[in-house]
């Protein structure tokens, strides 16, 4: 199926060659054969939707190529208002575009750019144009409707890529001597539910599953907060689904499961672990929380627990993001999340042909928001910052081990 931009290019292309009536037998070629029909090619070329119309009857009626066609004399027709009014053009872009071409006091600066409201626009500039005039105008200026590209990841911090590296080194030293590596993070809230689930999944045909209409959250089933620990040395995975709040201490709750159900069976002679995590959310680098909790779970496992966090903005270089979230994202795509029960099956049943395994657990439990932790208590924490970015980079001993 021939999408609006293949389109546009051969009507680029071909459209100083073909006359009236080919251009409009053209027209409707690709109309018969487009995805959107009729309306792609109004888009693409800026053409009226009746003189594509009229070349696809045309068509579907059969050409008669040995007809002699009477074709406009040359010159005959109506002047386009574009050559008829040269600085129209310049006047519609400085609409579209008003900070760039220079006129940032534009009314339209702070609304909408529909083709409607340029058009209106235009009336006051003292230039009577119609909606689907002002379309092929901008088609003709190489314009198109399009959305926002997730490329920008803000400001980066001078020492990113040394933290990369430090990172790396420390990753690889890790894995040289038998210590578990972890990447650790929170995916997305989901609303429990018979929501709409974005992708698509084979149905009997005409047979969708029926959705909600509005994706309000339902009081009793509320959301569904899945907490990821993938151990980046074995490709394989455990997620926490818990239903409360994400917080510092479901956090480390989450990787003490992990630890518990997976991790200590596969490494019982380790007595350190190493974790990559991101630099804010529930494991964010500035919470004293999130300290604190590990400093808990070293007491409680006797484990000496380094900590690296990825500099700010750069979140999706953690591992755990393409490793484990997308393939759970990819496993349930197009399906509502109908219950608590169904989400931490779905989690569970991701593989790979990479030998992704993944185990998911329910988490019930409730965590209280808005917990401090004084300033005595944080000085009691046996943490060793690292002569790099300690606030980055650093390591919680266990209390109890060093006071023996």
């Amino acid at each position: 199926m021939a999408n609006e931009e293949e389109i546009r290019l051969r009507f680029k292309a071909l459209s100083g060659v073909m006359d009236e009536r080919v251009r409009r037998l053209w027209a409707g070629a690709e109309a018969e054969h487009a995805e959107c029909g009729i309306a792609a090619v109004e888009r693409a070329t800026g053409m009226s939707r009746t003189t594509i119309r009229a070349g696809r009857e045309e068509l579907r009626e059969g050409v008669e190529l040995d007809k002699v066609v009477n074709i406009r004399r040359p010159g005959g027709g109506r002047i386009a208002l574009e050559d008829h009014h040269p600085e129209l053009m310049a006047a519609l872009e400085r609409l579209v575009d008003p900070v760039t071409r220079g006129d940032p006091m534009s009314p339209l600066r702070w609304t909408s750019k529909s083709t409607r409201k340029l058009a209106e626009e235009m009336s006051t500039c003292g230039f009577a144009l119609s909606p689907q005039k002002v379309g092929q105008l901008l088609h003709a200026m190489g314009y198109s409707l399009q959305g926002t590209n997730k490329t920008t990841e803000g400001a980066s911090h001078p020492d990113r890529n040394a933290q990369f590296e430090f990172i790396n080194e420390r990753v690889d030293a890790a894995h040289a001597s038998g210590v578990p590596v972890i990447s650790v993070d929170t995916k997305k809230k989901e609303l429990v539910g018979d929501f709409k689930n974005a992708g698509q999944e084979w149905q009997p045909q005409g047979q969708p599953v029926p959705v909600r209409v509005h994706d309000f959250i339902d009081a009793n089933l509320g959301k569904a907060i899945p907490y990821g620990v993938y151990d980046v040395g074995l490709n394989n995975a455990w997620v926490s689904v818990g239903v409360d709040h994400d917080t510092a201490e479901f956090a480390v709750q989450s990787i003490a499961r992990w630890w518990q159900n997976m991790g200590m069976k596969t490494y019982p002679d380790t007595k350190k672990l190493l974790i990559t995590a991101d630099g804010g959310g529930s494991n964010s680098s500035r919470s004293r929380l999130w300290k604190m909790e590990l400093q808990r779970f070293a007491d409680r496992t006797g484990l000496e627990i380094s900590v690296s966090h990825f500099p700010p903005g750069t979140s999706k270089w953690n591992k755990i993001e393409h490793r484990l979230f997308c393939h759970i994202t990819e496993n349930w795509r197009g399906r509502p999340l109908i219950d608590h029960e169904t989400i931490v099956q779905l989690i569970g049943s991701v593989r790979t042909t990479k030998g992704l395994v993944v185990k998911a657990q329910l988490d019930s439990r409730t965590y209280k928001t808005g917990l401090s932790v004084s300033d005595a208590k944080f000085d009691e924490l046996n943490i060793h910052y690292e002569a790099f970015h300690g606030e980055w980079n650093y390591t919680v001993r266990s209390n109890r081990i060093s006071n023996d």
